[in-house]
């Protein structure tokens, strides 16, 4: 169970299963970045659903037109999903698949990108993928660089995407990817975390990938801190929110 509230919603409860990635911070900064920067996401696809958290708080706000699209690669996260948007009364198109494979000729006006998106040696010793596997890469990049890449071709004219980039990844990577492929590219939210307590004993290999450019972290008052940052992308070029 994942207990959310945002303003002006009372607190809403989300089931979630144990193979099922549970929401974290960085779903968290996606829904609250995405919902203070517009007021119409028309059409939209939660992308990497996991339970579902960030399409149905987007509908729920009524930031969302009905009904929100929402895809994983996890059979078990779509259901998951189905189940929570009957709970809350949103209506819900599901689909199981890898990144735009479900959505093939289809295209939104807004795209909220939640992939993994994280290096696999640091999935490895976190709490976040217990029971749930990883393929974004040695530097964490490759799910979030194919997601912007291919992109486009699913976003109507004028539409947006939407994206974390975490500092446990190669954010310089896949900063280069969006501004290759669209016009604009602009951060809108930064948050800074301390590391799971879990990967404390693991401090020689983080300070490794570190060096090896894989992830950016600093230390504050003898804590290990990350980041996440919040960026909408698009390639209307008259285009301000």
């Amino acid at each position: 169970m994942y207990l959310l509230q945002i303003d002006p919603l009372p607190e809403m409860a989300f089931e979630t299963k144990d193979d099922v990635f549970h929401p974290t911070g960085t779903s968290l900064s996606l829904i609250r970045a995405f919902s203070e920067f517009t007021n119409d996401a028309g059409r939209l696809l939660d992308l990497g659903c996991g339970c579902g958290i960030v399409g149905i708080m987007a509908r729920k706000l009524g930031l969302a037109s009905s009904p929100v699209y929402a895809s994983d690669l996890s059979p078990e996260a779509v259901d998951c999903a189905r189940a929570n948007a009957q709970k809350h009364g949103c209506d819900l198109v599901a689909r199981s698949g890898s990144l735009f494979e479900p959505w093939t000729g289809d295209s939104f006006d807004t795209i909220l990108d939640d992939v993994s998106g994280v290096a696999e040696e640091i999935a490895r010793i976190s709490p976040w993928f217990a029971n749930v596997p990883c393929a974004s890469g040695a530097d964490g990049a490759d799910l979030v660089c194919q997601v912007i890449r291919e992109c486009p071709a699913h976003l109507r004219p004028r539409g947006r995407l939407f994206f974390p980039v975490i500092s446990l990844s190669n954010g310089e990577r896949i900063l280069k990817v969006a501004g290759e492929t669209f016009k604009s590219v602009t951060k809108i939210a930064h948050e800074e975390w301390p590391l799971p307590k879990e990967m404390a004993p693991h401090a020689a290999l983080i300070k490794r990938l570190q060096q090896d450019g894989k992830i950016q972290i600093t230390q504050k008052f003898g804590m290990i801190i990350f980041s996440t940052d919040i960026y909408v992308a698009h390639n209307d070029e008259g285009r301000i929110s």
